[in-house]
């Protein structure tokens, strides 16, 4: 079994045609938020991931073996949730209300302009639908937010802002 345990947040400063020859592992959300896990590559070969505890993977990461081999991490589609707003019903403050409700629900919630994705819920689902709220569930990749203090692995792939002060 291949050890791994190193973690390249979006294969950050690797050459893109590097990565792209990468053998990959396609991982859900529930494994991909666990620092030490089994998997197969999709060249067959067993990996043994060892990565620092509260380690979490998003799509596009680059894992680097013991033997200095590169493994692309893919999120794997998994059943979500998708909500968006009802053209006939519903108001522009629809999204952003429901993804209040779940924030404070602590539910983990994967924001887009159009949409809000989360795991399968039925109680959830009931909830928004009362909200006048379309939810489908669907098979498709998850990546949900970081939270407020995981900007260091931010799902934007960028930190340009600096330290301003926004409070002015």
């Amino acid at each position: 079994m291949l050890s791994v345990t190193k973690l390249i947040p979006g294969g950050r400063g690797l050459a893109a045609a590097l990565v792209k020859r990468a053998a990959s592992i396609e991982l859900d959300w529930d494994v991909r938020q666990k620092s030490r896990f089994d998997a197969t590559d999709s060249s067959g070969r067993a990996l043994g991931v060892f990565l620092p505890r509260g380690s979490v993977l998003r799509g596009g990461d680059v894992l680097v073996a013991d033997d200095g081999s590169l493994i692309r991490v893919l999120a794997a589609p998994q059943t979500v949730l998708r909500v968006t707003a009802c053209a006939e019903h519903g108001g522009p403050a629809d999204l952003p209300r429901a993804a209040y409700h779940l924030g404070n629900r602590h539910v983990q919630l994967e924001v887009k302009p159009d949409h809000l994705q989360l795991e399968p819920d039925p109680v959830l689902a009931d909830m928004l639908r009362s909200m006048h709220l379309v939810v489908r569930e669907l098979h498709a990749p998850f990546e949900p937010e970081g939270g407020a203090y995981a900007a260091a692995h931010a799902p934007h792939g960028h930190d340009h802002h600096g330290h301003h002060d926004h409070d002015h």
